[in-house]
């Protein structure tokens, strides 16, 4: 029998039990809401992540592999296995790494769990309030991990969207299957052992398998314990289990603050740049810094990027070599906004178009700082000029909107701008209703037939 490393309560058993008595009706109206915003968001990206060569590669991929037709592959309007839908949605809608993330976690978490219960969901018929349960379960389950371990996690090198997140989609997926705490436990030690993502393929395709892999392992992990399959229990608490293995110490107090009560999933925050979250705070604060007095690209001398430690190891590639690189480049979208050229526009980010005029001149002045509150979103930009100016611009992200109404127009907004040109107006119309209703939706596949084009 493993050790368990600390006396009651174990987080596992409280996740565990949390995950598996979730009911719709104990989820607060403001999370409901942002579990919607959330499923909007990323099937506007998957469709747009759809013409990348990942995404093409791993549709070939399925393709090749073949699977019973049980869920649908967004933005082709195909049915394949489960197992192959979570792995090709989540991979796809990371694609642009457009996607939503939550600073609690350090990662993104509907590209982690909604493809995995999407899936589930679409084979087994479940309705909209069943895939908003199962979702808020499986985020509130990787959120509260990611509290307990994933400033240390983090730092060591691993992706928590790939690791946490495969944990938080079996959660989501154990939800939805109705297994008992029990099972939800199994489930988790299962999906303990298939988590996995390195911070070093930033910048590379295997960043978004790590979502696509992260959401297949969770569901196959749930499917498993539904039959018996076994694993050690209490994986989050046992000696060379997940949070012995894979942290530098464990938070037990952020792990079950409130459970049940205070809801992460309303934490979530949106991206309106196509780029690593961790470039955003300084772009937004380089785009507020050019319209001050005496700025002139001209004149700049030096840049200087104050950010969080973390976000220089997620996205400092000085010199990109490719659209993808150029998302995780600090010191390019930071030029970017010095530009007024940060307009969120894909192009931004496409091999042939990312070397925007004026953009390598400025890349090479940029000097950037690390500090070391790695959940503050919080940047500054400082430029000095050849005649002695200096000018600054802060910038905080961290803070999700209150006004969730606001929230909902502007990410209806993105949502059409990526769609629109694919599907047409009357598909898209008819999906943001789809969404915008899913409380009231009795199954998913409807809907999710019309995401085909091309």
């Amino acid at each position: 029998m493993a050790e368990t490393l600390r006396n009651e309560p174990k987080v596992t058993e409280a996740l565990a039990e949390f995950a598996a008595t979730l009911t719709f009706d104990r989820i607060p109206v403001e999370a409901r809401t942002v579990a919607r915003h959330c499923l909007l968001d990323m099937v506007g990206v998957t469709l747009a992540g759809k013409s990348e060569p990942l995404s093409q590669m791993l549709h070939a991929q399925v393709e090749d592999e073949g699977g019973a037709p049980h869920a649908t592959l967004i933005g082709w309007g195909e049915k394949t296995s489960t197992s192959q839908a979570a792995l090709y949605n989540g991979s796809a809608a990371h694609a642009l790494d457009y996607d939503d993330v939550l600073g609690i976690f350090t990662g993104h978490p509907t590209v982690a769990v909604m493809p995995a219960v999407l899936a589930l969901a679409e084979r087994h018929g479940k309705d909209g309030k069943a895939v908003i349960t199962a979702f808020v379960a499986g985020v509130e389950v990787l959120a509260r991990i990611g509290g307990m371990m994933s400033k240390g996690h983090y730092a060591r090198g691993w992706h928590s969207t790939g690791t946490i997140g495969a944990i938080g989609a079996a959660a989501g997926c154990a939800n939805l299957l109705g297994l008992d705490a029990e099972a939800t436990n199994r489930a988790i030690g299962i999906a303990a052992s298939q988590a996995a993502g390195l911070k070093s393929n930033f910048g590379t395709m295997t960043k978004p398998l790590h979502a696509g892999k992260a959401a297949q392992n969770g569901l196959l992990a749930a499917t498993l314990a539904a039959r018996g399959f076994t694993a050690r229990e209490n994986t989050l608490d046992i000696a060379q289990g997940f949070g012995d293995t894979m942290a530098e110490g464990v938070d037990i107090e952020r792990a079950l603050e409130r459970i049940g009560e205070l809801f992460h999933t309303q934490d979530t925050l949106f991206k309106y740049h196509p780029a690593c979250y961790g470039t955003h705070a300084p772009t937004e604060a380089a785009l507020r810094l050019r319209l001050q007095d005496g700025f002139d690209p001209a004149l700049v001398e030096k840049i200087e990027i104050n950010v969080p430690t973390n976000a220089i190891g997620m996205c400092d590639i000085a010199e990109p070599k490719s659209g993808l690189e150029a998302k995780f480049s600090l010191a390019h979208n930071v030029s970017l906004g010095l530009l007024n050229k940060a307009d969120g526009s894909l192009s931004l980010y496409q091999d042939e178009t990312f070397e925007v005029d004026g953009v390598a001149d400025l890349r090479r002045k940029v000097v950037v700082h690390g500090r070391e509150d790695y959940e503050k979103f919080f940047s500054e930009v400082v430029v000095t000029q050849k005649d002695g100016t200096v000018l600054r611009q802060e910038f905080d992200i961290g803070q999700p909107m209150t006004d969730l109404g606001e929230q909902e127009a502007k990410l209806e907004k993105k949502f059409r701008a990526l769609a629109t040109p694919l599907l047409g107006a009357e598909k898209v119309d008819g999906m943001v209703a789809a969404i915008a209703g899913l409380e009231d939706q009795a199954a998913m596949a409807g809907w999710l037939a019309d995401s085909r084009f091309g």
